[in-house]
C-alpha cells in the first residue's frame, strides 16, 4: 500500500462528490477483462484486490482508488516478422511487392488474428484523493500513467477540473538555494545523498548517488552556474524522497517508525490492515506536501474554476 512514487494535483472543483456518489460513478467505469479482439482496457478495480468488492474507501476524508488496466502483449517484432513473411509470399503470387496501403492492411489483419492468442499483462494505479485539502496524488513513476488515472476519473464524474500541483518559486530554484547556502534550509528539512544538476546550456546532467550534499564536487559544479533538477529530501523525519523540479515526488520511503504504527493495530481483516496502512500513508503524504509547499514560498495561485 506504501506508495513508491507521487504525481500531484490541486482539485479545483469547489464541491466533491460524497462518497456514495463517488461508488456510483466508479461503477460506470468497472474494469472488465480484455476480450479477444482487445489490446487493452482499463476500469476501477477494488483496492483491496481479492480481498474485497468495493472500488473505493475513504476514512477520514482520505479517499482511496485503483486503475486496472490490463492489456495484450503484442511485440513489434513478431508482427514485423509475420508481415515480412505474408509480403514474400504475396509478392511472389502475384509478380510485384504489395504497395504501401496493402500492407498496412495485411499489418491490421495479422493484429486481428495474433491478439486472441497473445497473452495478457494486468497492472493497478493507485489514487490517493485528500478531500479536505483538495489534492490528488497518483502513484505512477510517469504523468501519462497519472493522465490515464485523471482521465478515467473525469470519465467516470462527468467533470473534473485539476491542474499540476506547483510552488510559487520554482522547485529547482529553492533546492538549489538549499544546496548554496545551508543558512536557507528550513528547520525540518535534511538534504539526503542523491542529486541532480542540470546545467543551463548543452554540457548535459551531472547525476550523483552517495553524494554530500555540502561537498566541494557539488560546490564547484553551482559555481559554474549548474541548477538543481533533483534532490534527496528527508521531512520532518517521517518520509524521504527525491523532488524533481516539476514537484514529482521519487523514491518515497516512509520512516520505520511510521510504518511500525500498523503493528499497533492487530487485523486478522487484510482489508482493515489495508485501510489503516493507507490512512497513515495519507496522513504523512497529506503533512508532508504541506511542507514543501511552505518551504518552497506558497503555492502558486490557480486558476479558479468555472461555475
Amino acid at each position: 500500500m506504501w506508495f513508491k512514487n507521487l504525481q500531484l494535483y490541486r482539485l479545483l472543483d469547489e464541491q466533491s462528490p460524497d462518497f456514495d456518489q463517488l461508488i456510483d460513478a466508479l461503477e460506470t467505469q468497472r474494469f472488465q477483462p480484455v476480450g479477444e479482439s482487445q489490446a487493452r482496457r482499463v476500469g476501477w478495480a477494488p483496492p483491496a484486490g481479492r480481498n474485497g468488492e468495493q472500488l473505493a474507501h475513504e476514512i477520514r476524508g482520505q479517499r482511496l482508488l485503483t486503475l486496472q488496466r490490463q492489456e495484450r502483449l503484442l511485440p513489434p517484432a513478431v508482427i514485423r516478422e509475420t508481415l515480412e513473411q505474408r509480403v514474400e509470399a504475396q509478392t511472389a503470387q502475384q509478380g510485384y511487392p504489395p504497395g504501401r496501403r496493402e500492407k498496412q492492411v495485411l499489418k491490421e489483419r495479422i493484429i486481428e488474428e495474433l491478439l486472441p492468442r497473445a497473452f495478457t499483462r494486468t497492472t493497478r494505479t493507485d489514487l490517493w484523493w485528500d478531500s479536505e485539502r483538495r489534492l490528488i496524488g497518483v502513484n505512477a513513476a510517469s504523468a501519462k500513467r497519472a493522465e490515464e488515472a485523471l482521465d478515467l476519473l473525469r470519465e467516470s464524474l462527468g467533470s473534473l477540473k485539476v491542474i499540476p500541483l506547483a510552488p510559487q518559486t520554482p522547485a529547482g530554484r529553492t533546492m538549489t538555494g538549499w544546496l548554496s547556502d545551508a543558512a536557507t534550509r528550513p528547520a525540518g528539512l535534511t538534504l539526503g545523498d542523491q542529486i541532480e544538476l542540470r546545467a543551463k546550456g548543452d554540457d548535459g546532467v551531472l547525476r550523483a548517488r552517495h553524494i554530500d550534499p555540502d561537498g566541494d564536487e557539488v560546490r564547484v559544479a553551482l559555481e559554474m552556474g549548474r541548477q538543481a533538477s533533483r534532490l534527496a529530501l528527508d521531512i520532518d523525519e517521517q518520509m524521504s524522497l527525491v523532488l524533481q523540479e516539476d514537484m514529482m515526488l521519487r523514491s518515497i520511503r516512509f520512516a520505520d517508525a511510521v510504518v511500525g504504527e500498523v503493528d499497533e493495530f492487530e487485523h486478522d481483516d487484510p482489508v482493515m490492515k489495508m485501510e489503516t496502512e493507507f490512512v497513515l500513508m495519507a496522513q504523512v503524504l497529506g503533512h508532508s506536501v504541506e511542507r514543501l509547499l511552505e518551504w518552497l514560498g506558497g503555492e502558486a495561485q490557480a486558476v479558479p474554476a468555472t461555475p
